[in-house]
């Protein structure tokens, strides 16, 4: 259990993780793509967004706190349910977090391409060939800072999220007092022109829960943080805070700050390229646009950077749970680095440049898929609360029997808003992913751990959760992007959340005191009396 790893991240790097894995192209982007889905009313969508995040953050608040390790998202399920639900998990975290280094390389190409138009093709909206070569060369930088240890990453990393946290506040200062127009909120269809549905999409897949999914890179990095059961907890709810404000204040000087004029064919017209730059070059702030344009290269710039560091603890703990090979669990006793999870972290992630080569594309999957790693979080919460009782929790979480289903049916109903065509996407992923592991169990098995009877019994409830949400968007209203329409809205959601609570309890029946849990926690204790003398 984090064997290698060198405990150097203090309370304020945790936070800036978090804080940095949530101010990235979901700024730049999130309020354009929110409006035009939900008009003024993205603002309750950020709001609706935060509020969800923020009772998924409480559960891993207590779990990050109780056991803090490294690529902890592939750990707590294995935990609580044993191989077969942990490796779902675990390879669901991998394919939402290796995206995002692609999403935000992307994200500062489409930016550069104000000074330099051969980035970005204006025709397609889609990254040329040189755009591509850039955004390639950029993610070779995030590798190289995390390559020479998590000291030199936190070094980077806290400098460059709070310089990329002023821009955004910056904004919100200045645009608040340019003369906006406030009439914006009632204009072009009243201040929700697509009703209740499209407040519900914008959650979904318009960047909105993807700008929040940030709050988990902390816990990402507990396993190399130096006090990481006090620090945790409060670095995660830190961090998503401070994303609710101000998040919430940038949609609404975006609605605000546009020019009535191009509200004329509604808000689904709206258009940029550049979003907050345009708007404040249409307000006569040059100054302010040209900051703008150069904070856009460093926000989504430092959110990818943070990223490729999560995504290699994640490869991490699949290894140290026996699910692919032990070298990528090989932590370098100098830099305190699994590098070669690292380099397949960074090889790996060069693909999602290629099939999705425009940001919003690539934001379903992504929120879809880390939303669908979130929903265990409750569940291993409360099976752990019965499995592992005597655990020391520096924070529990109150109301947990409450907070957690709630927290569950949440996270389900957000996979469901991003719809039909998204989650298929991610069963074929998922399933992939399977077809994986059983290969390498096949040619390497003296490395790679192959479920047990027990494992399989605590699995079932997983997969047939995921089937069936499958079939709910199939059925569910087109409404919220569905396929057939036969459940109409908003009645889909009653059953969705009917449906989902029902799985949450069998997830919670499955669970049993594994014998990971029981070795994890004797290692924490040893630990923690070890620091106390």
């Amino acid at each position: 259990m984090n064997a290698g790893f060198k405990r150097d991240l203090s309370l304020l790097d945790l936070i800036m993780a978090s804080v940095g894995g949530i101010i990235g192209s979901g700024w730049l982007f999130g309020a354009l793509y929110a409006a035009q889905d939900a008009g003024p009313a993205a603002i309750l969508s950020w709001i609706i967004g935060g509020a969800a995040v923020l009772l998924i953050g409480l559960v891993y608040a207590e779990l990050g706190g109780m056991l803090p390790e490294s690529g902890s998202i592939a750990r707590y399920p294995h935990y609580s349910h044993g191989h077969v639900t942990s490796f779902i998990m675990g390879w669901a975290a991998w394919i939402a977090y290796a995206s995002v280094p692609a999403v935000e390389a992307e994200g500062v190409m489409q930016y550069a391409a104000h000074w330099f138009p051969g980035l970005w093709d204006t025709q397609t909206n889609l990254l040329t060939g040189l755009g591509l070569f850039f955004a390639a060369l950029l993610m070779f930088a995030f590798f190289l800072v995390n390559y020479f240890g998590v000291r030199y990453f936190a070094k980077v990393n806290t400098t460059v999220t709070f310089l990329k946290f002023i821009m955004p506040v910056l904004t919100i200062i200045i645009f608040l007092f340019a003369g906006l127009h406030w009439g914006n909120l009632t204009q072009a269809g009243g201040f929700s022109p697509e009703g209740t549905s499209g407040i519900l999409v914008a959650v979904a897949t318009s960047g909105v829960v993807f700008a929040y999914l940030g709050f988990r890179q902390a816990l990402d990095l507990s396993g190399e943080a130096k006090n990481p059961q006090r620090d945790i907890p409060l670095a995660l709810l830190t961090s998503i805070v401070i994303g609710i404000v101000l998040y919430v204040l940038l949609e609404l000087v975006f609605v605000v700050g546009i020019d009535p004029k191009a509200l004329q064919h509604g808000w689904p017209s709206v258009s940029f390229n550049a979003p907050f730059a345009q708007l404040a070059a249409s307000l006569n702030l040059g100054w302010l646009a040209t900051l703008l344009y150069a904070d856009a290269v460093l926000s989504p710039a430092g959110t990818g950077n943070v990223y490729i560091a999560s995504t290699t603890r994640v490869l991490y703990a699949l290894a140290n749970n026996g699910y692919f090979p032990k070298a990528l669990a090989k932590v370098d006793s100098r830099t305190g680095i699994p590098v070669f999870s690292l380099v397949t972290a960074f090889v790996l992630g060069l693909i999602f440049l290629l099939p999705f080569p425009s940001w919003q594309s690539l934001v379903g999957l992504v929120s879809s898929a880390t939303v669908f790693t979130y929903i265990i979080g409750p569940v291993s919460l409360a099976v752990l609360r019965k499995t592992a009782s005597e655990a020391h929790r520096p924070y529990h979480l109150s109301g947990a029997s409450l907070i957690a289903p709630i927290a569950f049916v949440i996270g389900s109903l957000i996979i469901y808003w991003t719809g039909w065509a998204t989650d298929s996407k991610l069963l074929i992923a998922l399933l992939i992913g399977v077809v994986i592991y059983a290969f390498f169990a096949l040619i390497m098995p003296n490395e790679i751990r192959r479920p047990d009877a027990q494992s399989i019994k605590s699995g079932i409830w997983l997969i047939l959760f995921l089937l069936a949400m499958l079939g709910l968007t199939y059925i569910g209203s087109a409404k919220l992007g569905e396929l057939k329409n036969w459940i109409p809205y908003p009645w889909d959601m009653v059953v969705v959340a009917i449906v989902s609570l029902l799985f949450y309890y069998w997830g919670v029946a499955s669970g049993y005191r594994t014998a990971d849990v029981v070795e994890a926690l004797e290692n924490i204790s040893q630990t923690r009396e070890a620091s106390e003398l």
